[in-house]
């Protein structure tokens, strides 16, 4: 009778292991089934992302092409007319002035970053992360002090762009951009150098633990503006 109570027992042990060991091998099945099928999903979606940009920069490369095809069937149809040189030199500079042609020339380049330094009782997290505000107001004083052109992060500041707060990074010209923040103005870079004078803003940026630095240079180049600009409300005077 006892060993017959032992054969029982040690069977049941045997049934309970075997089992757990089912059980562990089906859960850990459906844990690697679960991981393929989520890295499969994500390689899937970065897949698709990688198409549209391709096609994206595709399509801007071909109409960028055609903007240079364009041009130069310009200056073919002015070469022997005085009238149409003059209206063609008026697009150019036109052009320049709205953004909507690259640029180069001498000026400076200001690079914001977040800071790293740790809150303390005087010093709150932030103080020392760029916003909305600083990138805008460096730019209103990169205009006061006589910027011909400007970009953020090779985003072409435009009369119609928008500098707005996105959560830890900025939307500009309906971009996402996250720090560090590059600024580039093309103008007399010794009146844009002015942005380092004491009590300017860059350095209450500094006081406030962000990093600023500020370079001058003969050659910038900044970028054209590749959204399109609509005016909704302005309306050419006509004459009388």
């Amino acid at each position: 009778m006892t060993k017959k109570r032992t054969i029982s027992i040690i069977l049941g042990i045997m049934c309970f292991a075997l089992t757990f060991g089912i059980f562990v091998q089906v859960r850990t099945i459906r844990s690697t089934n679960s991981s393929i099928g989520q890295n499969q999903e994500a390689n899937e979606l970065r897949d698709e992302i990688l198409k549209y940009k391709e096609r994206y920069d595709n399509r801007f490369k071909e109409l960028e092409e055609a903007e240079k095809e364009l041009e130069k069937e310009r200056e073919e149809a002015t070469k022997n007319n005085s009238e149409l040189e003059q209206a063609q030199q008026k697009i150019t500079e036109g052009n320049k002035i709205t953004g909507m042609t690259e640029v180069t020339g001498p000026g400076v380049t200001i690079t914001l970053t977040d800071g790293k330094g740790i809150a303390t009782s005087t010093l709150n997290p932030s103080q020392v992360i760029v916003h909305d505000l600083d990138v805008l107001s460096v730019v209103n004083e990169l205009i006061n002090a006589g910027a011909e052109a400007i970009s953020i992060n090779d985003q072409r500041w435009v009369l119609t762009t928008a500098i707005s707060c996105r959560g830890n990074t900025i939307d500009i010209n309906g971009e996402r951009i996250g720090a560090p923040f590059v600024i580039k103005a093309i103008g007399l870079p010794e009146y844009l150098a002015g942005l380092e004078r004491v009590g300017g803003y860059l350095e209450l940026m500094r006081g406030d633990g962000v990093g600023v630095t500020l370079e001058k240079s003969n050659s910038i180049t900044i970028p054209k503006y590749s959204g399109v600009i609509n005016f909704e409300y302005l309306q050419n005077v006509e004459e009388r």
